[in-house]
């Protein structure tokens, strides 16, 4: 037995994007990734200077994400994970990377349309109106309709004293925290080869999600969300924020079941996905969200979350009943992010087993069920596209917060391209297939 740990892809390690002795690279190596990765029509010129990061205003690469005339209809079930994204992390497709950046753009919109400001009358609300929301918070998301605003409640009782605190960041129990999306654009629906749903949640923003952030030890899924199975655990907190109700406002569970059952009934005869997105306690919340779907409708179309910078959300038992539901999970994980790393521990379950006295219970057998009985080992789930920021100039100094933002992810997102074995061919391909002058290098 022994605590799990995983290999790290990072985009700017390469000595090859470090002070080339070949004076095409320079040690802003961020910029090599994006600038040989994606080119667009427009570019007759091969620039590697550095790029300024992700921006919501129409993605890294300028125009090209908005732009590509691509059409993955053909791909689409593989880009949503349905043969586990093989083939496709590494190297890092270009379609699936587009689809991960779009789907960043729907979480991103969900922190802009959020009301931050807690002397505002509307703090923890939307701050737009559901029917404009998508072009008022100024993100390029195009062909969606808002179909239904979200809202998650906080189950912990606050001690009476509370009361006596202004309204505002410390007693809000209910806030505004994502919203539900349905492609009605016939290009665009033409284009992914379907009708898409996308539900989306922010990270983190008001002290009860804070404090329900903070229990962290495991606890059984009810039993309409585990039928099968009543060993099925997750975290406390994130249970809690998905079934709590507040007087006059609904669970997010139960938001989330009527409107998905109205799509489908409406959509019954189309090609359908849902994609549940969102970023730190969102990730968390997709996570809960698409095992909530698949185990309420029976034939639920393809379910898939593409989390960014999640927590742990349950044990071992959790990731089975996700993996025989048919969920897929792909979660993007900067190493360089802690967030990542908690709640709990994870054991690694394939690690040889030692006996005791050549016989009985293996002693790692014996302790990790010890351990497990403390409701404090998760497992990780679905598939995994891990990045690292560590060595990227742009991001080497950030504090903790940096590793976590979600701009920080898209921007890794939009510069990692493959593992270094591969990075030469890759970046010499697609020099010579931009500018025609460069010279080949090995």
């Amino acid at each position: 037995m022994k605590l799990a740990t995983g290999g790290v892809f990072s985009p700017c390690s390469n000595p090859l994007l470090q002070g080339s002795n070949n004076g095409l690279f320079s040690s802003n190596s961020c910029a090599l990734v994006s600038n040989t990765r994606r080119v667009c029509g427009s570019h007759s010129n091969l620039s590697l200077k550095a790029n300024s990061s992700w921006n919501s205003e129409g993605s890294v690469a300028g125009q090209c994400l908005a732009s590509n005339a691509a059409r993955i209809k053909d791909k689409w079930m593989e880009f949503q994970g349905i043969k586990n994204w093989e083939g496709l992390l590494d190297p890092l497709d270009d379609g699936l990377r587009d689809e991960i950046l779009r789907y960043g753009e729907f979480v991103e919109a969900a922190y802009r349309c959020f009301d931050f400001d807690t002397s505002s009358p509307g703090y923890a609300t939307c701050r737009y109106p559901k029917g404009s929301m998508l072009s008022d918070c100024g993100v390029g998301v195009a062909g969606y309709k808002v179909t239904k605003s979200l809202h998650a409640t906080c189950g912990v009782s606050l001690p009476d004293w509370t009361e006596r605190i202004p309204a505002g960041w410390v007693s809000t129990q209910s806030s505004w925290i994502g919203y539900v999306a349905v492609c009605n654009d016939k290009a665009e629906i033409a284009r992914l080869g379907r009708r898409d749903v996308v539900i989306a949640y922010r990270g983190t923003a008001t002290c009860m999600e804070w404090i329900e952030n903070l229990r962290a030890n495991l606890t059984c899924l009810p039993c309409d969300m585990a039928p099968d199975n009543c060993q099925s655990m997750v975290q406390s907190g994130f249970l809690s924020l998905y079934t709590s109700r507040a007087a006059g406002r609904p669970s997010l569970q139960d938001s989330i079941r009527g409107e998905i059952d109205k799509i489908l009934q409406k959509y019954a005869d189309e090609p359908l996905s849902i994609t549940v997105t969102g970023h730190s306690l969102g990730a968390a919340l997709a996570t809960l969200t698409a095992h909530d779907i698949n185990t309420t409708f029976r034939h639920a179309p393809l379910v898939t979350v593409v989390s960014f910078g999640g927590p742990r959300v349950g044990n071992k038992n959790f990731r089975r009943t996700l993996e025989r539901n048919g969920t897929k999970v792909l979660r993007i994980v900067n190493s360089d992010d802690p967030i990542t790393k908690v709640p709990g521990f994870v054991l690694e379950e394939n690690a040889p087993q030692r006996t005791k006295g050549g016989g009985g219970m293996g002693l790692s057998n014996w302790l990790q069920k010890r351990m497990e009985d403390t409701q404090w080992v998760y497992a990780e789930v679905g598939n995994e596209l891990r990045l690292s920021s560590r060595d990227c100039p742009h991001l080497s100094n950030g504090s903790v917060a940096t590793c976590h933002d979600l701009k920080t992810y898209l921007h890794l997102v939009d510069n990692f391209v493959v593992q270094i074995a591969l990075l030469r061919a890759t970046a010499k391909r697609v020099i010579e297939q931009t500018s025609g002058e460069a010279t080949a290098f090995v």
